[in-house]
């Protein structure tokens, strides 16, 4: 089902989701033996874009390490190389063709090596033709709905002298039972859902991951319980867009998953990601409010603080509606992080549309804002939408945004200076491991110098600095006692 919406000069169609649900398949059933042609071989995996390309790339790890590979510290190392892709903006993909060029030195120093491109890049003719074109020595294409099919592609790819193309324009099954290599014993991301049927103009993610697809409540549930019984501490539900999960299956909806989810024994965290302003409920807040495994931060995009702004977008709601949204979630949620994205530049917007961005974001104040200058996708609405900002105009937005907002985060964090904040200690720092990290329940990240010990448990950590993006603290006292 569709319905036609006018924007301007631009017709397109807002999906709604069809009754039909999508067909459930086992991997383990539908495959066949894996074959063990990667023993004594090396993988490495080069993943860009979101949580759910992360967590597609696990999924990858997973199948490869069946098949007898073993994760390569480098791609130097490595007899396959996989390239996980996004599309949302364009420089993504310029970085992915220069990574790309860049191994064909390796390349043809050992032409055995296995050279693979993935992920929503893989979905777009045009990136299909130029690899086609540009790129011959890749060995192998597979798109989003392709992945579970990697085993038999991998032999295709070795046994064919040409690029191996496997690309399905739509989504199949929802395919349950993939192994996972996840990279964290501590917290995991959970897919309760894939695709999406919103069409923002500016978006190219429904025609890269197809339409909403949700997996059933019971598939969900069994495997965050698994997760616990292997010790995962915290969960992160993903989707495109979660509020919209069980539309497609008619019984069940986000609120009532998450509540069974927020209570499973041993997962002492939840999360969810990404949801849309649209179709938030008060169920949902009222469900995130009740539940004390639920993190108090929630994510909504808002993407412009002009109205004929987010008309344009497709968005599905004003400024007026967004900010009355905010006020019911923090009447309801004491104490709640709201973090944001905002696209900066779409096209015709003009200097006073902006300051109505940086109007809303002075009212809501919001923990932080993922910013991003609008990138062109073709194919899209808006890429048919007449745009006459210049760059340079467009760049000076994003720069008084970004001071905007890191003012506004700044002073949160040294608002909990001398504070005692609740921290699960994920790891060692990325940049340092000689220092942990580790998270509040809003999603404030924090820097601890501490024992091993400490990591997957959650500890009080006294808060003895702040910066724009990280806090610094201390285990409490008793726990210094404990582990020194």
């Amino acid at each position: 089902m569709s319905e036609l919406i006018q924007i301007n000069d631009i017709v397109l169609e807002r999906h709604r989701p069809g009754p039909e649900r999508s067909q459930r398949v086992d991997y383990r059933a539908m495959a066949q033996a894996v074959p063990a042609v990667g023993v004594g071989k090396r993988y490495w995996i080069r993943t860009y874009g979101c949580q759910m390309n992360e967590h597609d790339s696990e999924i990858m790890a997973g199948m490869l390490q069946e098949m007898g590979y073993r994760p390569a510290s480098a791609p130097e190392e490595a007899d396959l190389i996989l390239f996980n892709t996004c599309a949302v903006r364009e420089n993504a993909e310029d970085k992915v063709f220069g990574e790309i060029g860049r191994i064909k030195p390796l390349k043809r120093r050992h032409p055995e090596l296995l050279l693979g491109l993935c992920g929503c890049m893989a979905q777009e003719e045009k990136v299909r033709q130029f690899v086609r074109d540009t790129f011959p020595y890749v060995d192998l294409v597979f798109g989003t709905h392709n992945l579970h099919q990697l085993p038999e592609l991998v032999v295709q790819a070795m046994a064919s002298q040409e690029t191996v193309f496997a690309v399905w324009d739509r989504p199949g099954q929802v395919v349950e039972n993939l192994p996972k290599l996840r990279q964290d014993g501590v917290k995991a991301w959970v897919n309760i859902q894939y695709g999406c049927n919103k069409y923002c103009t500016y978006c190219i993610v429904p025609f890269t991951r197809g339409r909403e697809r949700s997996r059933l409540p019971e598939d969900v549930v069994a495997e965050v319980k698994q997760l616990a019984e292997e010790g995962i501490r915290e969960v992160t539900l993903l989707g495109q867009n979660v509020n919209d999960y069980g539309l497609d299956l008619g019984d069940v909806d986000f609120a009532d998953l998450l509540q069974h989810v927020a209570r499973i024994p041993g997962i002492e965290r939840v999360r969810f990601t990404t949801s849309n302003p649209w179709n938030f409920t008060d169920k949902l807040i009222d469900v995130i409010a009740a539940e004390d495994a639920i993190c108090e931060h929630i994510h909504l995009p808002v993407q412009s603080g002009n109205n004929r702004i987010l008309k344009r977008m497709n968005r599905g709601y004003t400024r007026e509606t967004y900010l009355q949204l905010v006020e019911r979630i923090r009447n309801r949620i004491p104490g709640v992080s709201l973090t944001t994205d905002i696209i900066v530049g779409f096209p015709g917007e003009t200097e006073e549309e902006f300051q109505d961005t940086l109007d809303l974001v002075r009212t809501v104040q919001f923990d932080n804002a993922f910013t991003f200058l609008y990138s062109r996708r073709q194919g899209t609405a808006a890429a048919r939408m007449k745009d006459e900002t210049s760059l340079e105009a467009k760049k000076d937005r994003l720069r008084r945004l970004n001071e905007l907002q890191a003012t506004i985060s700044r002073r949160y964090h040294e608002q909990l200076v001398g504070k005692t904040e609740d921290v699960l200690v994920e790891g060692e720092s990325k940049t340092n491991p000689e220092i942990l990290a580790g998270r509040t329940r809003t999603n404030r990240l924090v820097l601890l110098q501490g024992s091993r010990d400490l990591i997957g448990r959650t500890i009080p950590v006294q808060i003895v600095g702040a910066q724009t993006w990280l806090l610094r603290g201390e285990p409490h006292p008793a726990i210094r006692e404990v582990t020194g």
